[in-house]
């Protein structure tokens, strides 16, 4: 993967682009995979799927880290929220409603 600074016309940049989407989707595949990990262990131990103080902890650090490599930490979040949210359905589809706090 080239730095951006140096490729040369866009067919060399949309090259790049293209490779950093797939390995993102690679990396969301991964994501998917570790919260089908935690709907086993949140069942086995009665917890909900949405857990607040787990989703703001998780915005917090990805805003943190947005501010420290200098990427938008208000478009970081609201990437987040979605990708949160997307997640906590996918476990409450499994889990069920929610049985008691964690």
């Amino acid at each position: 993967m080239l730095d951006p600074a140096i490729c040369s016309d866009m067919t060399a940049l949309r090259a790049n682009i293209d490779a950093l989407d797939r390995e993102l989707v690679r990396l969301l595949r991964l994501r998917a995979a570790h919260i089908d990990r935690a709907i086993e262990l949140k069942r086995a131990n009665g917890w909900p799927a949405r857990i607040p103080t787990r989703v703001e902890d998780v915005v917090t650090k990805v805003r943190a880290e947005s501010a420290a490599c200098g990427l938008d930490p208000d478009l970081t979040e609201t990437l987040w929220r979605q990708l949160i949210d997307w997640s906590i359905d996918r476990e409450a589809r499994v889990i069920g409603p929610d049985t008691k706090p964690a």
